[in-house]
């Protein structure tokens, strides 16, 4: 017991005399605010001094228009009392006279018809009801009297009238109300007969009370209960998905990679022509592709000039496409549907003198998709090119499976695929154990040299890949369906683990 008290905290000792109180006497009397109470409660709790329970109970209130109606009356007992003294009226006069919306005079109608206490014909309003009947308060007129009121608690007539209030605006509200019931344990009453009085006892170990020996020496430091569970503390952190593109980005950049970055808003020069995608290519149609309605600037007229040549009549020995180049098609501006586009771009910039070259870019793209479990309008996507003259094919999947394999993939697989703008090319797949299926993640292959010439001056060997990032990440974070990624439901973002590989 000696141990017990000695673990109390100040609060737990100022709300013990009161426990066979309500939460707002406990309140009052022990001078802690709500919050204080409740959580010092729970601490008693688990010292099992007190057994709590919650239940809650929905409470049915009077709204807004429900405390004018309870002051002014009902709509339908004002338009009755009408009736009752010019017996047979013309609808509109009869909204005019009765000072009603024209909402207010529409639910009248409908509730003293169906009470049979009117009858409509020829536009009229005909009066049915007697003395008696008009002098008999309503269902409803009683109900809003009542009002607070628990709903379980509620008789078959409150019922009624309740129904028939609830659709009306604002006359109820209904709220949730908490009811804590504390029940003391023998061992708390045993507690609360002992007369605990507040003990000069240390809280907490400060810089101060160890710098002075006089502070702590002789005196009693509150016991703590260590196994004792408390309120979970959920600090910030970043988003579990930019925590995986963090990692990624360590991955390439530890395995000798420069990252790329560029714009989300591009021109279709970068993203098609360059490479070598056709101006007829259904890619570019608009079930794939989200346009902008803005026009872009080409790069410089020698790059335009080269491009339009590979596709018209080809480079490095090849035929092109053999249809007319259009320099407007290029000019129009997507949101990227790839991250190549940053390839394209940093080819076009790099010096002969700054060969071997790899690079790397991680970054959101954009497609008109149907979304589901797999797939989504946006998605990010790990870009890389690696630019050497000895590389071959075995080197980029060398490159790939080292990337995956760092990021906790043994299983990966390669599939032979066509891309216009790399060849030899393959899908990249990746096992998810929970869907006992093969996730596609996206295309890599050498480029071709309708892509390296214009871009290089001459053809040499490129890697190139840019699978998607976000499927990778299903398996780690157990999540079965990719539109959870960005649902933000806060609750599963606090118990989301951290990205550790």
């Amino acid at each position: 017991m000696e141990k017990l008290i000695e673990s109390l905290s100040p609060n737990e000792i100022k709300i013990l005399p009161y426990l066979e109180e309500e939460i707002s006497e406990i309140c009052k009397k022990s001078n802690l605010d709500k919050t204080s109470v409740l959580r010092t409660l729970e601490y008693l709790q688990n010292k099992k001094i007190v057994k709590i329970s919650c239940k809650k109970e929905k409470i049915i209130e009077i709204g807004v228009n429900g405390a004018l109606y309870k002051r002014k009356g009902l709509p339908e007992r004002r338009l009755l009392n009408l009736l009752d003294k010019q017996k047979i009226l013309p609808l509109q006069e009869a909204q005019k006279q009765s000072n009603l919306s024209k909402d207010e005079f529409k639910a009248s109608i409908g509730v003293l018809k169906k009470k049979a206490l009117i009858e409509l014909k020829n536009q009229r309003i005909i009066f049915n009801a007697n003395k008696e009947e008009i002098s008999k308060k309503m269902l409803e007129e009683s109900f809003i009297e009542t009002l607070p009121i628990e709903q379980e608690k509620l008789s078959s007539e409150q019922l009624y009238a309740f129904k028939s209030l609830q659709n009306r605006k604002d006359i109820l509200q209904l709220s949730e109300k908490k009811i804590i019931t504390i029940e003391i344990t023998d061992l708390g009453r045993q507690l609360i007969s002992s007369k605990i009085k507040p003990q000069n006892l240390i809280e907490q170990i400060t810089p101060e009370i160890l710098k002075k020996d006089s502070l702590w020496k002789g005196k009693k430091f509150r016991r703590y209960d260590l196994t004792s569970p408390v309120p979970s503390v959920y600090g910030g952190k970043r988003h579990f998905v930019n925590q995986a593109i963090d990692y990624g980005r360590k991955i390439w950049t530890d395995m000798g990679f420069k990252e790329m970055s560029g714009n989300m808003v591009e021109s279709s020069f970068w993203v098609f022509d360059a490479l070598f995608s056709p101006q007829d290519h259904p890619t570019r149609e608009m079930q794939d592709t989200f346009f902008v309605d803005k026009k872009a600037t080409l790069p410089n007229e020698k790059l335009v000039k080269t491009i339009k040549q590979s596709h018209e009549k080809g480079v490095g020995g090849s035929k092109g496409w053999g249809n007319s180049w259009s320099e407007e098609e290029a000019k129009k501006l997507i949101l990227r549907t790839h991250t190549t586009c940053l390839s394209a771009q940093t080819l076009a910039k790099l010096k002969k003198e700054n060969l071997p070259a790899k690079f790397f870019a991680l970054g959101k793209c954009f497609r008109n998709e149907t979304v589901d479990w797999s797939h989504g309008f946006e998605f990010n996507q790990t870009e890389g090119i690696v630019v050497d003259k000895d590389a071959n094919f075995r080197h980029l999947l060398g490159y790939l499976k080292q990337f995956f394999g760092k990021m906790g993939f043994e299983k990966v697989r390669f599939r032979p695929a066509y891309f216009p703008y790399t060849e030899p090319s393959v899908e990249i797949d990746l096992w998810h154990p929970e869907r006992k299926t093969w996730l596609e993640l996206g295309g890599a292959g050498m480029f071709r040299p309708e892509v390296t010439i214009p871009l290089l001056g001459e053809h040499l060997p490129v890697l190139a890949w840019g699978p998607g990032f976000d499927r990778a990440l299903m398996d780690y974070y157990k999540i079965k369906d990719l539109r959870e990624l960005y649902s933000n439901d806060l609750t599963k973002l606090r118990k989301m683990k951290f990205w550790m590989k």
